[in-house]
């Protein structure tokens, strides 16, 4: 494997940029703050109007941070899950983990208007999605390891995640077509996503799940440097398969599971930034694409956050939206070119 001093100056160059649309993201919002009145108040000076203290602290730091923890996130359980199905269209949801997020939202959100003697008291709170999602989330990533453990093929776990999200799609679908308008609005409106409405508890809660999540995808590098070369090759050096595949899908879904409970789903952020990163850095070590990938991540979520929320003006768009149109070309891009893929 290549020296990682080779990549400095790539790596100081996305630290830059990172900074920089950190520095725009909260910088730009429905209410016109001056940019030196947004880092004179983050960094603790005085700021012309009080008000603004409130709003950068309370509203557009911890969007600005989630927004970071999302991208970096998604990002890196792309990475895992491209590299251990070595399949370049693989994505951080392709497990069903988001489906199963979804499921437990839907339960929550439709449920409530179908079994409405169960619920007799409106349970739906940004709290309580985000219980219920994790749940979702975790539920479908505990059936997924056990499965793991009686199946030897990865390309058949594949499948089987897929068939889970087929199975909770199913469920979902007919959720909607018996619930009511309101309810079924309320939860389209969660499926767009969304990374605003978080306190600063529930950002430090998503940041150690995140930082857990980083951890374990560290601990497995050398397995997914040798599974690029095949399950046969990782073997014979002495790499407990089974075990790091567990290690692998557990890491992507704490973090692909996480942020689908916090922050709703995030389309095309996982699947799209692996390969952008790939283009900058060219390498197949993981040493240089983890903490790639973990910044590449966050610009882009800043960078779509920033054409979200449409600087002044009350008006925010869909974040699933603007991740889609970013990433959706990207995708179709890779597939006409039909570039050397590295799995």
């Amino acid at each position: 494997m290549e020296s990682t001093k080779t990549y400095i100056k790539p790596f100081l160059a996305l630290s830059l940029l990172l900074i920089l649309f950190f520095g725009i993201n909260i910088s730009l919002g429905s209410v016109s703050i001056p940019f030196l009145d947004t880092m004179s108040s983050v960094f603790g000076g005085k700021v012309t109007n009080t008000s603004w203290d409130y709003i950068i602290w309370s509203y557009r730091l911890p969007k600005a941070f989630t927004a970071i923890l999302v991208g970096s996130g998604l990002a890196l359980s792309g990475l895992l899950m491209q590299t251990l199905f070595r399949n370049p269209l693989a994505g951080p949801f392709v497990l069903g983990i988001s489906s199963g997020a979804s499921l437990g939202v839907a339960l929550l959100i439709m449920g409530s208007s179908i079994f409405s003697s169960i619920a007799a008291i409106n349970l739906v709170s940004n709290v309580s999605l985000a219980i219920i999602s994790s749940i979702g989330s975790f539920a479908v990533l505990f059936c997924v390891i056990i499965v793991a453990s009686r199946v030897k093929d990865t390309m058949a776990l594949l499948i089987i995640g897929l068939m889970f999200g087929s199975i909770t799609s199913a469920i979902v679908s007919t959720l909607s077509y018996f619930t009511n308008a309101e309810k079924l609005q309320q939860y389209v409106y969660w499926s767009f996503g969304s990374i605003g409405n978080l306190t600063w508890e529930q950002v430090t809660i998503l940041c150690v799940l995140c930082v857990l999540g980083v951890i374990l995808s560290i601990i497995s590098i050398k397995t997914l440097n040798a599974m690029l070369l095949g399950e046969n090759y990782a073997r014979t050096l002495g790499i407990n398969i089974k075990k790091m595949r567990y290690l692998i899908i557990l890491a992507a879904g704490i973090l692909a599971g996480s942020i689908t409970a916090f922050a709703g789903p995030i389309a095309f952020i996982g699947l799209a930034v692996p390969h952008l990163t790939r283009q900058i850095f060219n390498t197949t070590n993981h040493k240089i694409l983890v903490p790639a990938v973990l910044i590449y991540g966050a610009i882009l979520m800043l960078i779509c956050d920033t054409v979200a929320q449409l600087p002044s003006s009350a008006n925010i768009l869909p974040i699933n939206a603007i991740t889609s149109i970013i990433g959706a070309p990207v995708v179709i891009w890779l597939l006409v070119r039909k570039r050397k893929m590295i799995f």
